[in-house]
């Protein structure tokens, strides 16, 4: 499939991984919990297994693509052999956070509290993403002119495509598995997440908010999203720090406030038990202050 398993491209500026594109033919890659400070697509093109993700676990086959974030928590379980691609990029490579109006993937490909972490990819597709593949493959080979804008264009189309994929099975899925009107709670509860999580953190506030028993409510979320309704509270909040963490130049306790923890040593204990690392740490190896250090 390639000519060799790994191509790496290093940001000169500080020495770190900018870019990595690499081939896999077992499982050794992924049999534990990964925890990376960069972007990660990862194309199964054989082999089945389990995937854990965020404490959720998730069944795949071959042809599946999954995209996780930075310090989201992930491992791959195989029940076969696995064979496929996967690319890393660091956030100084190419920034979902700033470019998601281009791309329109970020709370939808990666970001996604309330879709499973991959798509299913048909032959036609997957034919398409190693055509872009070896487009990438042959830019990290050489030394060409503008070389990192060559790669960002690449890796804008793979992810526009697997964005496309992401959004017409997520209407599928609604279409077969959800009735109207489960449908319309489902919606009114992503909306009354996003419109309020910053000041709502317990379940049982957005059952008021719904006008549901808390137990109602706990129960459409375990179905639907398979996670507890304060799982999606918690994972939308760290989501909203992180692209903080990234932008902005706000203090941990500012971001905190923002987010309605009075206490940001309190904050940061919750964003630990999500990251495994704490909010300084996030911002010092992917955010707005590690190129000054």
């Amino acid at each position: 499939m390639l000519s060799q398993s790994v191509y790496t491209l290093i940001n000169q500026q500080n020495g770190n991984l900018a870019f990595k594109l690499f081939e896999f033919d077992n499982n050794s890659y992924f049999d534990h919990i990964q925890r990376n400070n960069y972007f990660t697509l990862i194309l199964v093109t054989a082999g089945e297994g389990l995937a854990k993700v965020d404490f959720c676990d998730y069944s795949f086959t071959e042809n599946t693509l999954f995209a996780f974030y930075p310090y989201q928590p992930f491992m791959l379980q195989s029940r076969s052999a696995l064979r496929g691609v996967a690319i890393q990029f660091h956030h100084d490579f190419f920034c979902i956070y700033r470019h998601h109006k281009e791309i329109a993937n970020n709370g939808l490909l990666f970001n996604n509290v309330y879709e499973q972490p991959f798509v299913l990819v048909n032959e036609g597709c997957r034919n398409t993403m190693f055509n872009l593949i070896e487009g990438i493959v042959n830019e990290l080979k050489t030394d060409s002119f503008r070389k990192d804008e060559a790669l960002v264009s690449y890796l804008k189309i793979l992810l526009v495509m697997a964005t496309r994929i992401k959004l017409d099975q997520q209407d599928v899925q609604d279409a077969q598995t959800v009735n109207g009107k489960q449908l319309m709670l489902i919606q009114n509860l992503k909306n009354a997440i996003e419109d309020n999580f910053r000041e709502k953190h317990s379940a049982s506030e957005y059952a008021d908010l719904l006008h549901l028993t808390p137990t109602s409510l706990a129960r459409v979320a375990k179905s639907h999203f398979n996670k507890t309704l304060s799982d999606l509270i918690t994972e939308r909040i760290i989501i909203e720090a992180k692209r903080e963490l990234y932008l902005t130049d706000k203090t941990i306790k500012e971001i905190a406030y923002e987010l309605g923890y009075d206490d940001e040593y309190y904050f940061s204990r919750v964003f630990k038990s999500k990251t495994e690392v704490s909010p300084q740490l996030y911002r010092d190896t992917v955010g707005f202050n590690r190129g000054a250090s």
